[in-house]
Formats: C-alpha cells, sequence, structure tokens
C-alpha cells in the first residue's frame, strides 16, 4: 500500500469517527482564514481585519511550551475600540464540545521552508495533532527524527503560525503506530548525546498493545477521547518548559483512582513497576482531585524524609509551587486545617502524619476534619503501611479512602520479610490494607515496551582462600574489592555509569570505604597510569546527631539497629568519611547538616550523565557504598551497577536491582547485578513472584538478558551479514573497503548491517561474566583492531550521510531521509578531550619520532571511530599531525595550543565565508560572536550586516536565504548542542 492510500484510508476512518474532512483547507491563508471563523463562533465575536491580525500575532510564537499554555488559557484582547475581550481558543471547560476536523496535505511555505504535512487534526480550527504515514519499513525513530528536522529548518512552517499549537505527533505505517508530545527541538536528541527519546504506544487496560491504525484511530482519536487525552494528560513541566504525554498505563490508573473516588468504592491499590513514572501518576491524580469538589483535601504520604523532599521536588516540577514543606508537625496541621486551594494537596511522612493524630497537642486542632473527606495516596506502599501509623490514619479519618502505590506488592511468599522498626509487620499482604487492584504494570510489560531494562547478574565464584569458605559465608571484603577493581570499567562502560555497592551493615560499609582507600593505593603504587575510582559512602547518622539524623534512622531500619552499638564510633566514622568528600570535591558539608551531603551524593551520581569536558570526571562518583539509602526510590538513568554484599529477598531485592534498569539509550543495553553472596535462588523465587504469573524458566527469559554465548553466536551472524554485503558490492569484507562502495544505497545498506555488530558488541564488553575462550572466540569473529576499523569507517560514511540529511528539503532524497544512523551507539565514554591531551602528552615525552607517530595513529584512529567527534574529527585529526615530534608539550600545553588552533580555524572559516557572500569579515565575526555568547539569533542585526550591501529587497531576501543556509551549520556547530533562541525560527 503506497503512503496515498494510507492517507485516504486513514481520511475515511476519521470521517467515520465523525470528524469533518476539509479538502479545502492546504494553504496557510486557508487555515487561518477558518480558524478565525472558529474563533469568533466560540467567542461569539466578529472580528475586524485589524483585530484578527493582532489576534494573531498575540497568539502565535515559537515557543511550544508557550503555545500549550495559551491553548489551555482565558486570555485578553483588546478590540480597536479599546475595549477588552475576554477569549480562548478552545472551549476548555469541556473538550468534548469543540469541533472537530481533519486536514491534509497542508503547505506552510516560507521562503525557505517548503513542508508538506501528510494529516492534520484541528480542534475549533488549532492544528493539535499531526499525523505524519509511512512505508512499512520506516522505524518510528526515524520518522521523529524527520520532524524534529522539519522544526530546525531555518523558516519552518511550525514557527509563529498555528503549527505552533501542536500538541502531539503520531507516527504510523499502518500496522505499527506511535505517538509522542511536541516539544521544543533542544528536548529531542538524536546525536552521540542522545538522552531523551519520548516515544510511545497506545495499549488497552491490560497493558495489550494498539499498534494496527484504524485500532488506534478508535482507541484514541474519538472525538471525546483525544480532547480528554490533550486537555487532561498532556502535562506541562513547567519548570522544564516541556509538554509531557502520559503513558496508558498512568492513564489507566489515574482514571481508576477518580473513578473510585466518584463512586466512593473504598480502597485500592496500583501495582506499577518501579521506574515506570508513578511520581507522574500519583502528581496527576492528586491534581484531578485538587478539583474535585467531592474531596476536602488529597494527602500524598511517602515513608521517608528524603522522599519527603524528593516527591516535593518531582511535583513542582511537574507544577511550580504546587505543593510546600511541611518543615515540622505543627506546620503540617495548619495546612491540613487550612481552606485556601493551594493546601488542598499535601506531601508529608507517614511518620509527621502519625504524629500528628497520636500527639494530644495537635489531635483537638484536627478534630473537624475526622468526617471529611480526604484521599490519602500512599507512595512505595509496600514498605510504609504494616505498622500504627496506618492504623491511626484509618482510625482517624473514617470517611477517607486510601490509595497506594508499589512496585513491588507484600504477596503472601513474602510478607514475613517486611520490618516496621525492626519488627515484623502487623498486617499480611497489601490486598489486605488497600482491599482491590486498580490497575497492574508489571516489570514484564515494562521490559516489553521498553520503559525499563532487563538485568545481567553476574554471580561471583570464590577463588583462592575465598573458595574454602562455608556457603553462607560472605567472601573476604579484600577479595570483593579486587573484583569490583577488575570489573568497574567493562561494567560502566568504560565509567560511562556508575554503581552502588550494597552492604549488610555500617561496619562493613565503613570497613569497604576504608579498604577501597588502601587498595586502590596499592594499585597506584603499582600502576602509576591506574586511574582511581571516586569512592562515597552514605549511611544515616546516630540519632544523638541531630533530630534530623534521628528523623532519617527511623526510616531505615538496618541502619537504625546497627546504630544502637557504639554510636561514637560511627559517628566519627561517618565524620572522616564526609572530611574527605569536602577535601575532593571542594565541599563544606557537616555531619549536623547531613542531609544536604546526603542530597550532594544524590547530586553527583546522577551528574554523571554529562560529558567530562562540561562536567569533570574528578568531580563525580564512581561508586557509593550504602547500607538501606539510595537501594529504595533513588533513580539515575547513568547508574547502571549494582554490586550486592548483603542478603535480600523478594520486594526488598526486585527494588535494590531496579536502582540500575532505567532506560537511557544504546549505550546501556541492561542492568549489570554483581552478586557476592550466592543469591541465585532468591532471584528467581522474586522475578517469578513479582511476573504476576509464569514459570521460573519464561519470566528468566523475560527479566534475564542472553547469556554470553547465544550473544556471542549472533555477532558471529552478523558478521556474516557485513561479510556477504560487502561481497554482494563486489569489495573484500575489509574495514578499508567500506570506503569503496558506491553510492547512497550502498552506503545505506552498510549502516544497516554494521549497527548490528556494533550492538553486540556493545552488549558483550559489559559482561563481567566472560569465560577466556569466550573472549578469545569474540577476537577471532571481530578482532579489536578490525572492530576500531570498522567503526571508523561507519562514523565516515554516517557523517556523509548525515551531511546530505542536513542539506535543506526537498533536496534530500526520502530513502536518505529514512535511514537511522544511531550515532548514540558510537559514543565512547573513554575517549573525551581530557583523554586525548593526556595521551598526547605522554606521546610528546617519547623519544622517537616513529613512536610518537604510531601512538598518534592510534589515537586518530579510536576519534575516527567515536561519534562524538563526527563534526570535529578533521579539526582534530589536522591539530594532531601537525604536532611538532622534536619538542615535549605539556597537557596544559596541548589544551592551550588545541584553542588557539581551533580560533585560527574559525576564524579562516569567517572569513571565507565572508568572502563568499561579499560581507564585511570583521562584522560577520562580531555577528557570530554575539549570538553565541546571548545564544540568541538576532534577524534584525542580520540584516543590519546585509544593510551595506544596498540590494533590493528580492536580492536581500534572496541572499538571507543564502547566508542562512551556511550560518546555521557554523552556529549550531560552534553552539556545541546548547541550544539558539529563535535559530529555528527565522522566517519572512
Amino acid at each position: 500500500m503506497t503512503e496515498a492510500e494510507l492517507e485516504q484510508q486513514f481520511i475515511e476512518k476519521l470521517q467515520g469517527l465523525k470528524y469533518a474532512y476539509r479538502p479545502d483547507i492546504r494553504t496557510r491563508a486557508a487555515l487561518e482564514t477558518n480558524f478565525r471563523e472558529k474563533f469568533e463562533q466560540l467567542n461569539h465575536v466578529n472580528l475586524t481585519e485589524s483585530e484578527f491580525t493582532r489576534l494573531l500575532e498575540q497568539i502565535t510564537t515559537s515557543d511550544t511550551f508557550q503555545a500549550a499554555k495559551i491553548l489551555r488559557a482565558k486570555e485578553t484582547l483588546f478590540r480597536d475600540d479599546g475595549t477588552p475581550l475576554d477569549y480562548t481558543l478552545v472551549n476548555i471547560t469541556d473538550w468534548c464540545k469543540n469541533t472537530f476536523e481533519v486536514v491534509n496535505q497542508l503547505k506552510m511555505n516560507t521562503h525557505s521552508s517548503h513542508h508538506r504535512y501528510d494529516v492534520m487534526l484541528l480542534l475549533n480550527g488549532v492544528p493539535v495533532v499531526q499525523i505524519e504515514l509511512k512505508r512499512k519499513d520506516v522505524v518510528p525513530q526515524v520518522a521523529m527524527q524527520q520532524i524534529v528536522d522539519y522544526k530546525n529548518d531555518p523558516g519552518n512552517g511550525y514557527t509563529n503560525t498555528l503549527l505552533g499549537f501542536i500538541q502531539l505527533f503520531i507516527v504510523s505505517n499502518g500496522s505499527s503506530t506511535h505517538y509522542f508530545a511536541n516539544n521544543r527541538a533542544e528536548h529531542f536528541s538524536f546525536n552521540a548525546d542522545e538522552r531523551y527519546l519520548p516515544i510511545y504506544q497506545w495499549a488497552d487496560r491490560s497493558n495489550a498493545k494498539v499498534r494496527e491504525l484504524n485500532k488506534f484511530a478508535d482507541a484514541f482519536l474519538a472525538k471525546c477521547t483525544l480532547a480528554e487525552m490533550i486537555g487532561r494528560f498532556v502535562v506541562l513541566l513547567e519548570t522544564e518548559g516541556r509538554l509531557m504525554m502520559m503513558r496508558p498505563y498512568q492513564i489507566y490508573a489515574v482514571k481508576a483512582i477518580v473513578d473510585s473516588i466518584a463512586q466512593n468504592a473504598g480502597n485500592g491499590f496500583i501495582w506499577h513497576t518501579t521506574g515506570s513514572g508513578k511520581t507522574l501518576t500519583s502528581f496527576k491524580a492528586s491534581t484531578l482531585l485538587r478539583d474535585n469538589a467531592q474531596i476536602d483535601k488529597c494527602i500524598f504520604v511517602v515513608d521517608r524524609k528524603d522522599l519527603d523532599r524528593q516527591t516535593r521536588e518531582e511535583f513542582n516540577r511537574f507544577q511550580a509551587g504546587s505543593v510546600e514543606e511541611n518543615s515540622n508537625t505543627g506546620r503540617l496541621v495548619r495546612r491540613l486545617l487550612s481552606t485556601d486551594n493551594a493546601d488542598k494537596v499535601i506531601v508529608t511522612t507517614i511518620q509527621k502524619l502519625g504524629l500528628a493524630l497520636s500527639d494530644g497537642k495537635y489531635q483537638g486542632q484536627l478534630e473537624s476534619l475526622r468526617q471529611k473527606r480526604i484521599a490519602f495516596i500512599f507512595d512505595e506502599c509496600h514498605r510504609s503501611q504494616f505498622g500504627e501509623n496506618h492504623k491511626a490514619i484509618k482510625g482517624y479519618f473514617p470517611n477517607s479512602q486510601l490509595f497506594g502505590f508499589t512496585g513491588t506488592p507484600i504477596f503472601d511468599e513474602n510478607a514475613r520479610y517486611v520490618q516496621v522498626k525492626g519488627e515484623e509487620a502487623r498486617y499480611q499482604t497489601t490486598a489486605d490494607i488497600f482491599q482491590s487492584q486498580l490497575h497492574a504494570y508489571t516489570i514484564n510489560h515494562a521490559i516489553e515496551d521498553k520503559n525499563v531494562l532487563k538485568f545481567h547478574v553476574d554471580y561471583y565464584k570464590p577463588e583462592g582462600e575465598d573458595a574454602a569458605r562455608g556457603k553462607d559465608e560472605p567472601p573476604s571484603k579484600r577479595a570483593v574489592i579486587a573484583e569490583i577493581l577488575r570489573k568497574h570499567d567493562a561494567a560502566t562502560a568504560g565509567r560511562r555509569f556508575n554503581a552502588i555497592l550494597a552492604t549488610a551493615s555500617i561496619n562493613d560499609a565503613i570497613e569497604y570505604y576504608n579498604l577501597f582507600q588502601v587498595m586502590q593505593a596499592e594499585r597506584q603504587a603499582a600502576d602509576p597510569e591506574y586511574r582511581p575510582l571516586n569512592i562515597a559512602a552514605v549511611f544515616s547518622p546516630p540519632g544523638s546527631v541531630s533530630a534530623e539524623a534521628k528523623q532519617i534512622g527511623e526510616d531505615l531500619p538496618q541502619e537504625s539497629e546497627d546504630n544502637k552499638v557504639d554510636p561514637e564510633g560511627k559517628k566519627q566514622a561517618l565524620e572522616r568519611i564526609i572530611s574527605k568528600y569536602n577535601a575532593q570535591y571542594g565541599t563544606n558539608h557537616k555531619l549536623t547538616e547531613f542531609d544536604a551531603y546526603y542530597q550532594d551524593v544524590q547530586g553527583r551520581i546522577k551528574a554523571q550523565q554529562w560529558p567530562n569536558k562540561d562536567y569533570p570526571h574528578d568531580q563525580k562518583i564512581d561508586i557509593v557504598i550504602v547500607v538501606d539509602m539510595l537501594l529504595t526510590g533513588f533513580d539515575s538513568k547513568y547508574l547502571n551497577t549494582l554490586y550486592l554484599d548483603k542478603k535480600l529477598q523478594y520486594h526488598g531485592l526486585i527494588q535494590a536491582m531496579s536502582r540500575t534498569n532505567r532506560i537511557l539509550n544504546g549505550t546501556k543495553p541492561y542492568g549489570n547485578i554483581l552478586d557476592f553472596r550466592g543469591q541465585q535462588d532468591a532471584v528467581d523465587k522474586a522475578i517469578t513472584r513479582f511476573s504476576d504469573g509464569g514459570d521460573a524458566e519464561s519470566t528468566r527469559k523475560i527479566w534475564l538478558v542472553e547469556e554470553a554465548p547465544k550473544v556471542i553466536e549472533k555477532l558471529r551472524t552478523a558478521m556474516q551479514r557485513v561479510a556477504s554485503f560487502m561481497e554482494f558490492n563486489g569489495l573484500k569484507a575489509d574495514p578499508s573497503e567500506v570506503l569503496n562502495l558506491q553510492g547512497d544505497a550502498a552506503r545505506i545498506g552498510f549502516i544497516k548491517v554494521f549497527k548490528e555488530v556494533q550492538r553486540y558488541t556493545t552488549q558483550l564488553e559489559q559482561y563481567t561474566d566472560l569465560k577466556q575462550e569466550e573472549r578469545d572466540e569474540i577476537k577471532t569473529i571481530l578482532p579489536p583492531t578490525d572492530l576500531q576499523a570498522y567503526r571508523g569507517a561507519y562514523v565516515e560514511t554516517a557523517k556523509a550521510l548525515k551531511d546530505k540529511q542536513d542539506k535543506p528539503k526537498p533536496d534530500a532524497q526520502d530513502d536518505l531521509e529514512d535511514v537511522d544512523l544511531e550515532l548514540v551507539l558510537f559514543a565512547s565514554a573513554i575517549i573525551d578531550y581530557d583523554y586525548i591531551m593526556t595521551l598526547l602528552a605522554k606521546s610528546s615525552a617519547q623519544e622517537s619520532p616513529e613512536q610518537q607517530r604510531v601512538t598518534r595513529e592510534k589515537l586518530l584512529a579510536l576519534i575516527e571511530g567515536d561519534a562524538k567527534f563526527i563534526d570535529e574529527r578533521e579539526e582534530i585529526r589536522a591539530y594532531i599531525l601537525g604536532l611538532p615530534t622534536d619538542k615535549k608539550l605539556t597537557q596544559a600545553e596541548l589544551w592551550a595550543g588545541y584553542e588557539r588552533f581551533k580560533a585560527q580555524r574559525n576564524a579562516e572559516e569567517i572569513t571565507g565565508l565572508a568572502h563568499t557572500h561579499g560581507l564585511n569579515a570583521a562584522a560577520l565575526q562580531d555577528f557570530v560572536d554575539r549570538t553565541l555568547q546571548r545564544l540568541i539569533f538576532d534577524s534584525q542585526a542580520l540584516r543590519d550586516l546585509l544593510a551595506p550591501l544596498g540590494l533590493g529587497w528580492k536580492d536581500r531576501k534572496r541572499k538571507e536565504e543564502d547566508l542562512m543556509g551556511d550560518l546555521v551549520l557554523v552556529l549550531k556547530r560552534r553552539a556545541e548542542g546548547r541550544d539558539i533562541a529563535g535559530l529555528g525560527a527565522y522566517e519572512e
């Protein structure tokens, strides 16, 4: 089926859903005329031409987030006679009561953009959904890339037109359909630093995918359903200026809670696996309840102080100022009694709430709330709901409804492992407390949806003295650290990611911390080139340190028990750890303000996301040693490894493992678990229990990555495909022959076959349990030198294709647009500018010019195979090859030399550009410098730059267009990934 046939069938489907088809709307003028008619009908007004022109100027913007706010707001337009007109663009009180239209093949021509859009859905004349229809072999990421490319084109049709109001994009080839929220271009990233790819598929309530386009239309695009999706389930993240579309299971959970409230149907719990976005779900539920007159208060309850802060930060990330801190129980009580709508949603710890309900000082004050309808939403209810606080809440508020969120419910099997302040729980299962399960989205669903990763579990095999230890006796700490030091770089992809070491007690954590210092010093003495790992440790201080420390400790059962023995010794040890931390990171934390230290540690774990050139590695953390902290509720996409020297069971084990499996991109294929306690049986039991059905073998296949031999065979098959492909093109299966491929079709073919090779090598490189014979087999299939050369050839080929893709449309060919380069797979964490300069300094110290030449050639091979340098490789190569071989250069001298070299090259580029366009070089350089300094593209300044040429209007517009084609590439490259406001918005 052709795209045109698919488009026609789809329009007929939408007509069947009662959309009005408007074949007459194919141009910007027709779109605006239709919008004017709908606006005047909705707001009961007739606008003059000047009023309508002012309206368009007032509402159209290049800022997608601002447009989304305008779409949902009541605004004011001052009419020609000065009187105010309060208006809305759509009916925001009842989103169903708008007009729904479908248009196709809409053109939004500007002087440099000539895009044609397949299908648009209009809400009251406002375009809110764009649907792009593709051939069956086009992956959704490519279609998304094309939309973002369109948005980045200078003078694109999305800018300062009604298309700025688009809320959702939908991409389908008929049999597979995906959708994602519209956003500013900087929130989509497809280069080697790719971090965020928010593509969704719709699913029914049982989490079965709705892929086929017509079925998707029935489930998602029915008029009132679409209105509800846009009006209620597109979340505006105020603090980030970003739109977020909720996932299907999140929407079903919110609806279940809202319906339960409406029907007063008792309590319920949501089983959504860790990493599935429970905070967003609970935020949306609470905000909808804030507007529900049936509910007097909505109280979101967490069970730890650090989660209280984290939840408030997340809620306020979704909507600035939506919740305030309850610094003490008295403040909590005042806000509970407040009738201000701002206090209708409250976030608190269960300890504060329990104290408010049990302390005679507060009980009387809260009497007026006793009979009110209060909705309680409990986060991580697998931990917090099995003690006296739960009983107090339920007893005090008989008309309340309780809703719990958990990634790991308590069942009969794991009930005995629930501890409340060191004692076994009073209640048995989550269902005992919350009555009914309102919705489930298990890790099986999440893995299938690629919302979380699978796990690779490496079980430690004792050697030497450790082999003689008893079955249940832990290995020596020296053996554990030796194994960690041996495997850490592989596990974390050359320290691209970081790790947690979970220990059984505070004493163990202290001993590990001290021993790491000793063993790393020993290793550095033996190998001066060894780079020590940055080690931190966090565990709660004894309660005597401060009231804050006492509260933190109460929330952590193991640490609370540990601190009862020799609290002074633990206090002194933690003070030494914090002191060393201050010395290493230049901070000034104190034990008495432990929470600030704890937050700083969490921030540095998350800071792993930044490239070392932006945030040096010595400011990051490689491994943090913990006892109870960070093993639940903590999320970081850049934490991928758990070293486990601690016995855990069921929910505790799954919670800890799940710290590692947050989705990032192709460089993070799975979460790594290195278990030092022989817990394979416990892992098998846990994954079987929390898979919600299925036998042990089938659940292992879902949860765990394939064993190395199977992946090695896949690598062998992938390399055979590469060889066959090269031979088909009349070339030897050798990386040196790749650049001899003729034509874009052949280059695209190589990109497609070699990507799979890279994917399998990335996976195998992070396996920590490869046997020597397996390593040898991998080298036989693909020798390291060949792998590096193939990577270089891939990046070179990808750059040539990318340059063509980046050319203004519609010159680019369709088959070229539809190839996904996946450059992120070819970006190494090890090879950064510090690494390059360090290696060059060592090369410079070598006596023989020939030795220097060989070292530099090896370095260039590494750089050429790394996608991070795809736009700078020629510049770096020229600098390295131009270095003298008869002079020793320090790292600082090399850095300074490279900066001078770049400045000179940049100046030469601007001079050449100025000469091409007949401009003053100094004036053009000043324009570029000011643009990069302010990160704002000034259209008027560009026109001023062209003014001395004395061109007529048409010639000036043509000159602007020509110059912009060159300037966009220069500015984007030099901005190093930072967004330049207005660069994509340049138009007539």
